[in-house]
């Protein structure tokens, strides 16, 4: 798969991540809502981590910084 995520993006999709299972270990939120929470944050490591978001994949989108050709 091609890379589709810029450093930028990747960074904050990991810090997101990271502090939505930081909230789901502490027990900060309970129920439906921390199950939720810790599987969009695991989406967000797991995106940020391999560097390809395949929603942006079905809308075209690409945060990666284009190649400068000399």
């Amino acid at each position: 798969m091609k890379k589709n995520m810029g450093n930028l993006d990747r960074w904050l999709r990991f810090i997101v991540g990271s502090i939505f299972g930081l909230i789901w270990f502490q027990n900060i939120i309970t129920g439906t809502a921390s199950i939720i929470l810790l599987v969009v944050g695991t989406i967000f490591l797991v995106t940020s981590i391999v560097g390809t978001c395949p929603i942006y994949s079905l809308f075209g989108i690409n945060s990666c910084p284009r190649k400068k050709v000399v």
